[in-house]
Order: structure tokens, then C-alpha cells, then sequence
């Protein structure tokens, strides 16, 4: 097997709980206390867990969102903590997200080819020919139709709206996707349509994912390994089919509580 993009090992990441007159540090929240996991190029690895669990935060820590208390967060065996500027920026680019609620990650006064160029802008990749190439390239990746570059979010459906930021996520050509409950706002055949999507391109670009979500009975269906949490803690860890022919934490039966079930070709 190729060496993991992504090394998680024994994170730790405790938010300071302040009380009293002078704001002392009197106790902390162990969001995510422990976690350990590998992920592989164009492999899925799931982290599920209730609302509080920690998941979205150590989500977050592998994207540098959060600073971690202890432990390491290594990209290509590089630890994100003594990484120089230019190599933390260089990861930036390697890695994306994608958030749960499409309609606040986008600009609702910038027109859609714009938002899906911003990162490129930022990054200062190519010319204004090149970017506007990219965008329709990106478009058609996503299947939007070139009539969408010049409307705005507003006229866009919540599912049309993910792809939408999945585009602008992939702008950069990035190797890993965060994607946090990036379906859970969706409605059910909304989501199937999306995770047909993100499975699309994961066999098309290899992309690998870390795929953030409360419920299990999607992740079952994009997942090659599931990682459940409970707060802040693995409770239980494994490739999917395993985990779902053997389940054996009783936090895990309890998550898997019938929901509708995407129908999803893989």
C-alpha cells in the first residue's frame, strides 16, 4: 500500500473552560482527546459521531483550523506544527473543504464563475484566460451548465449549491477533501445525487476524503473505513464492511438508527 497523505496520530485538542472574577483557566473540554488514523490516495475514511463528538474538530485540526493540544497531524509524514509558511501555504493547496451549508460558503453578491475562481486568484495561478478556462472546465466536472457562471447563489437549489462549492474546492487540484456533514443539509435524494458525484471524482481525480458525518447509513456507501467518536474519543475503528458485519460499541448500534438511505452506485 502507498505511504498515507494524512497521519493523524494520538490528537489532543482541549478548549481552556475560564470561571471567576479574573478569567483562570479552571478546567478544559477534551473535544477531541486521542484520535489516531491514517488516510490513503483515493481512499474515504469516515469520522461519524453524534453532534459534540469532536469529529468537525478534528476535521478542522487536519486542516489547520485548530491548533492541536497535543499529538501530530503529519501530511506526507511532515508535521503540520514545524512546517515553515511556505509549506503550510503549498498545504493549503493540497488540501480543501467543503462545509455543511453550501449557502453561507458562498459570496451571495459574486457571481458564480467568481466564486469558483477566488482560489485561484488568491493563489495567483494563471492568467485571466486560463482561470475562466478552469471555472468551465470545473463546471462541466461538477455538472452545472455553462448558463450558471453568470447568475448568482441565490438562484441555485441547495444540491446545485454544493456543486457549486465542490468546484470552487477543486480549483486548486487538491488531493484531499475535508468534507464536514457536506450532505446532512440535503434532502435525501439530493444526497444520493451528491455522494454519486464525490464518488465520481474520487475515481476520476483519485482524490482521498475525510468525510465528516453524523449519520451512518451514508457513510456506508462512500466510506472505505469508518472512525466513530464519542466525546472526543475512538470508540470504534475499522474498514466499513467490517465494522458493519461486527459492530461491536454499543454507541455504534445506536447510530446506526434507521434513516433513509441514499440509493448509491459505486
Amino acid at each position: 500500500m502507498t505511504t498515507p497523505i494524512v497521519s493523524v496520530r494520538d490528537l489532543k485538542v482541549h478548549f481552556p473552560i475560564r470561571g471567576g472574577v479574573l478569567g483562570r483557566v479552571t478546567d478544559h473540554v477534551r473535544a477531541v482527546d486521542g484520535v489516531s488514523f491514517d488516510l490513503y490516495p483515493g481512499r474515504t475514511v469516515a469520522i461519524v459521531g453524534e453532534s459534540g463528538s469532536g469529529k468537525s474538530t478534528t476535521g478542522y485540526a487536519v486542516m489547520g483550523m485548530e491548533t492541536p493540544t497535543a499529538g501530530q497531524v503529519l501530511i506526507d509524514g511532515k508535521d503540520r506544527a514545524t512546517m515553515t509558511a511556505a509549506e503550510a501555504r503549498a498545504v493549503t493547496r493540497r488540501l480543501q473543504i467543503v462545509f455543511q451549508d453550501p449557502a453561507s460558503a458562498l459570496n451571495p453578491r459574486m457571481r458564480v464563475r467568481d466564486c469558483i475562481a477566488e482560489p485561484l486568484e488568491i493563489h495567483r495561478i494563471g492568467t485571466a484566460a486560463s482561470r475562466a478556462a478552469r471555472v468551465q472546465e470545473l463546471l462541466d466536472l461538477v455538472g452545472l451548465p455553462a448558463s450558471a457562471l453568470d447568475r448568482l447563489p441565490r438562484e441555485f437549489s441547495g444540491g446545485q449549491k454544493q456543486r457549486i462549492v465542490i468546484a470552487r474546492a477543486l480549483a486548486l487540484n487538491p488531493e484531499v477533501i475535508v468534507c464536514d456533514e457536506a450532505v446532512s443539509a440535503l434532502d435525501v435524494s439530493i444526497q444520493s445525487q451528491i455522494l454519486n458525484l464525490l464518488l465520481a471524482l474520487q475515481a476520476r481525480l483519485g482524490l482521498a476524503y475525510l468525510f465528516i458525518s453524523h449519520d451512518l447509513s451514508v457513510v456506508r456507501h462512500i466510506s472505505d473505513e469508518i472512525v466513530v467518536m464519542h466525546r472526543g474519543r475512538v470508540v470504534e475503528a475499522g474498514p466499513t464492511d467490517q465494522l458493519f458485519a461486527a459492530t461491536r460499541d454499543p454507541y455504534t448500534q445506536r447510530l446506526l438508527a434507521a434513516v433513509p438511505r441514499p440509493e448509491v452506485r459505486r
